[in-house]
């Protein structure tokens, strides 16, 4: 293709533009990256008759059951000499079942039915794929597009197992309507018990799904789902793509989990890992055909340094096929709602962000830097996926400030609806596995003795206890278009998160989720719990999260108050440790008589009681801080609350 068929117009990009004058000098370097985005497309559609076509591989790679009974495998090995067939079936015969070549390093098998017109393959039977490689290797490998790997107990390696269930689960709730305030709850369905083990599907559908909803979350973001032999890695170190992690139980329960999540009107979404995969071998797709290339770039581009990973060749056809696929399964076959992209700024980027510091200029942005073929992947993903599901929700997470991530691809734009903003965690604590809860860090070794709601709280607990709700409502309110919590944070999860390893002998005591801690009133917990669900709840009904940023009045280094207004309510905040204000002018908009909706200072969350909620606060026509309007307020020390208009329709 000629240089000048990349410089196709991007349809949209005067919207671009508008929105950010700073991508102007950089105009052309946008119209070059949707070129090759629309390039991409229309070879698509020549050589797979379309992306529809294209993304629904999982139906004809693997294996396969035929309406007759007969099963047919096929596999991507272009390095290989020959693929052969073994498991439970043939005895595990090295020779009885070879695949057959075909073209582009393909290979297939086909198996005719049993005698009895039953598959020759049972459900629940273990397979392998043996590979040999041009070295006269002999390999034993797990096919990339299994979907279901289990591994016995004295094993390190997982095995391949045929999974064709005689009764699958079969979904009974549509999915609910994409919600338009966006209220995350970040999950790992392994630690969501109190007891010290690897938790279920089951565990979670049943004891934590209620939990979820009487919180007042509307999504769910599922973590380690996609199969990984490390525990540890929570997840990050994918080995089987397509399979569900069995350590939590099969495949249906899985989708029983996501069915119930969906009549409780609860979306789920799924933490995709497509920046990177395991390196192993035996159970990865690791030099699956004997080369150390094959779905990976081969010598160091394709090594993460800092992962210690393998990094994908975006610019693979059969690359493209096997994650594109990959991501059209997950929605169709569990009906996931979306995906939140894990470790986008190392896929945008050659050194990976790597020593990067990002200081804003965007020059950093464009160049020979960026990596254009994840660029291009990740512009298809989005176009496909909100073509072919309109309410499909995709999160990048995404640390470099990469300008027009979130603008539609039709604008020249990467196309995700949100980006996950790491920065604002990180301004309150280093937010990472192994680190100690916020709450932990604000209370530390209190907690293990002074939580109880049966003493008064000394000063450490009622500190801890106001300055955690007051942050968690800061984030919510004035953190962007979306909230997100990770489990056991909307109660005060005390310690920390730590995976069993040999550095810890094994243990499991920091990988589980103490939700007996709230089913107590003996504990404060609960007070937290509260607080976490009304404002959820007080969100839902005012919608500040699908409003515009908030219009900030009041930022007082000596008072240390903060106020501003966002869907018409007013949030306070007083952080100062001894300070109360009788009488605190509060700029306001639209004039009028407001009242308190939320104050974390009630008895009910842990707080002193001191505001009456019977109070009517009468806005003045006094000018003030820019707005129109005014009123005074009194504001407790250590207290945050939100005053909405009683004269205003809130239906959002």
């Amino acid at each position: 293709m000629a240089e000048s068929e990349y410089n196709v117009s991007v349809p949209h990009m005067n919207s671009l533009l508008q929105m950010d004058p700073y991508l102007k000098p950089f105009e052309n370097d946008v119209q070059r990256r949707y070129g090759l985005f629309k390039k991409q497309l229309t070879l698509l559609e020549e050589a797979e008759g379309g992306f529809d076509q294209f993304t629904r591989s999982y139906k004809s790679y693997g294996v396969q059951r035929m309406p007759d009974n007969s099963l047919v495998f096929k596999e991507w090995a272009p390095a290989a000499e020959a693929l052969f067939l073994t498991g439970d079936f043939n005895g595990w015969d090295n020779f009885s079942h070879p695949y057959t070549k075909k073209e582009f390093g393909k290979w297939e098998l086909h198996i005719p039915p049993k005698e009895d017109k039953t598959p020759a393959v049972t459900h629940n039977s273990k397979l392998k794929v043996v590979v040999h490689t041009r070295a006269g290797e002999r390999l034993y490998r797990i096919s990339p597009w299994a979907k279901y790997v289990t591994r016995h107990e004295k094993s390190v390696i997982y095995d391949w197992v045929h999974w064709d269930p005689p009764q699958p689960y079969i979904h009974k709730h549509p999915r609910p309507q994409k919600p338009r305030s966006l209220r995350i709850y970040e999950s790992h369905v392994g630690i969501a018990s109190p007891e010290g083990k690897v938790a279920s599907y089951s565990n979670f559908t049943h004891n934590v799904l209620p939990r979820i909803k009487d919180l007042g979350y509307n999504c769910i973001q599922l973590m380690a789902i996609m199969e990984h032999a490390y525990y540890a890695s929570f997840g990050y170190q994918v080995t089987s793509f397509f399979a569900a992690s069995s350590r939590f139980g099969t495949p249906e329960e899985l989708k029983e989990l996501i069915d119930v999540a969906h009549s409780l009107g609860i979306i789920v979404l799924l933490d995709a890992v497509h920046s990177h995969a395991s390196k192993n071998t035996e159970d990865g797709l690791n030099q699956f055909d004997g080369s150390d290339s094959c779905f990976f770039h081969s010598g160091p581009r394709g090594e993460h340094s800092l992962w210690d990973s393998k990094l994908f060749n975006y610019s693979s056809w059969e690359v493209l096929r096997f994650l594109l696929s990959n991501l059209r399964w997950w929605l169709e076959e569990y009906r996931f709602d979306g995906f939140r992209f894990d470790g986008v700024t190392s896929m945008l980027y050659h050194h990976h962000g790597i020593g990067s510091g990002f200081s804003g200029d965007y020059a950093e942005y464009f160049g020979l830097q960026v990596d254009e073929d994840a660029l291009v992947y990740l512009m298809l993903a989005n176009h496909i996926l909100h073509t072919l599901y309109e309410d499909c929700i995709t999160i990048a997470e995404e640390v470099s400030g990469m300008p027009n991530l979130c603008c539609p691809v039709q604008e020249g734009g990467l196309g995700f609806d949100y980006r996950l903003a790491m920065a604002i965690p990180d301004k309150w604590i280093q937010a990472l596995v192994g680190d100690k809860t916020l709450a932990f860090w604000l209370m530390d070794k209190e907690m293990y003795t002074s939580m109880s709601a049966l003493i008064p709280m000394n000063s450490v607990i009622d500190r801890g206890i106001q300055l955690h709700k007051m942050i968690r409502l800061l984030t919510h309110s004035l953190g962007g278009e979306g909230y997100l919590n990770f489990m056991g944070n909307e109660f005060g999860h005390p310690e920390w998160l730590d995976f069993p390893r040999v550095g810890n002998n094994e243990s499991y005591h920091y990988a589980r989720r103490q939700f007996n801690l709230v089913d107590t009133d003996r504990l404060r917990y609960w007070q937290l719990y509260a607080f976490d669900r009304d404002m959820n709840r007080t969100e839902d009904k005012y919608g500040w999260l699908a409003a515009p940023p908030a219009n900030i009045s009041v930022k007082h280094q000596g008072d240390k108050v903060i106020v501003f207004e966002r869907a018409n309510v007013i949030f306070i905040f007083n952080f100062h440790p001894t300070n109360s204000y009788s009488s605190y002018r509060v700029a306001v908009g639209p004039p009028g008589k407001y009242k308190i909706k939320l104050d974390s200072d009630g008895i009910q969350y842990g707080g002193h009681g001191r505001l009456d909620h019977n109070t009517e606060f009468f806005t003045e026509p006094m000018e003030f801080k820019n707005l129109p309007n005014s009123m005074l307020v009194y504001i407790p020390c250590r207290t945050a609350i939100v005053l909405v208009n009683e004269e205003i329709d809130y239906c959002y």
